[in-house]
């Protein structure tokens, strides 16, 4: 039973619900008080939700069992769901077309949102989260959440990653596109897609997540080496003295559903290697998870390696031409069938 709060009111628009199918399965009732609805009886309830807003109810509040329990009831898709977030992925991509447009004709970060939005008739407030839109150095800061009116004087790089909702469930896409005459920054772009490709073509059942994320750093250690911003070191070495981590900070994905970073993602910590990987589980048929490998020129994480005795291997000379263009990142989403997996952001639909 879904009770709304739809009080009468001249001052704010009520939004109808569409007809959709869940309604066939859902009692619909509406009530003119924000309180919970009373009940016949509060033995055996529980009760699910912010802790501060259902402090006071009646009954269990936010039992750890039962909130695992319905947890793992999101981690397997249904052929719904799944349509849902194909369908999300479809629109998600008609406004990165239309930003990385606006990019090439020379927007500001704001214009390019515009477009995005426009492109996918969703407003910013509906989206599935605030969307990262980066120009130049902004693209190095991971959740970078403003939004410049202006144009840089020299477009250098986009890094956009922005998603749709679609009956509730998410799309959670990224691209970054080197600006004109930036040919080193784009063969990283070309060089980092190419290892995405390749990390996403691992996602199947039985295969542990983790493998995929460590294998991500072996990729950006063979990515470091062969651009020459990293020099007298053998990959092995990249990944296990760091340098690989100061460029590619984050994990290399987590679930995707009706949240972004869905939840049960993590059964068990994630290891000392991988500090903020958001999902350390085995991949099973009906997981849908992101693959989101990045390179990046953060200052912060730099200068330390700049000042101490690794700096020996860094080209200096090519950090300093790059670091202006702020980063790449390259993100699917990824669905994991009984033989293999299903890309849902690449897949061609009629």
């Amino acid at each position: 039973m879904l009770w709304l709060y739809e009080p009468v009111d001249f001052w704010h628009a009520h939004q109808p619900l569409q007809d959709e199918p869940w309604r066939k399965r859902v009692d619909l009732r509406n009530s003119q008080s924000p309180g919970a609805p009373t009940l016949d009886s509060d033995q055996g309830l529980a009760v699910i939700g912010d802790p501060v807003l259902v402090a006071g109810l009646p009954g269990d509040i936010n039992p750890e069992p039962l909130v695992k329990a319905l947890n793992e009831t999101r981690v397997h898709k249904t052929a719904y769901e799944i349509a849902c977030l194909a369908r999300a992925n479809e629109l998600a991509l008609l406004g990165h077309q239309a930003a990385q447009d606006a990019f090439v004709n020379g927007e500001s970060e704001f214009g390019i949102s515009l477009a995005y939005q426009q492109a996918t008739r969703q407003r910013e407030a509906d989206a599935p989260y605030h969307s990262i839109i980066g120009l130049n150095e902004h693209a190095g800061t991971l959740h970078y959440q403003y939004y410049d009116t202006q144009p840089p004087g020299r477009p250098r790089s986009l890094l956009i990653d922005a998603g749709v909702r679609y009956r509730g469930y998410c799309s959670d896409i990224t691209r970054t596109t080197a600006g004109p005459g930036e040919s080193r920054f784009a063969a990283l772009v070309h060089g980092l897609e190419r290892l995405q490709l390749r990390l996403c073509d691992m996602v199947a059942p039985g295969v542990d997540y983790i493998d995929i994320h460590r294998k991500a750093h072996q990729g950006i250690a063979v990515l470091l080496s062969a651009s020459g911003l990293v020099v007298g070191l053998d990959d092995e070495a990249l990944v296990e003295q760091g340098i690989t981590r100061a460029f590619f900070p984050h994990g290399i994905g987590h679930f995707l559903g009706v949240q972004v970073h869905d939840v049960a993602g993590k059964l068990t910590p994630p290891p000392d290697d991988a500090p903020f990987l958001r999902l350390t589980r085995t991949l099973e048929p009906g997981m849908v998870v992101t693959i989101e490998p990045g390179l990046y020129f953060i200052p912060s994480l730099l200068e330390p390696m700049l000042k101490g005795h690794r700096r020996q291997y860094l080209n200096t000379a090519l950090l300093k031409e790059l670091r202006g263009c702020g980063g790449i990142r390259i993100e699917d989403n990824v669905l994991v069938t009984e033989t293999g997996m299903r890309n849902l952001t690449r897949e061609k639909r009629q």
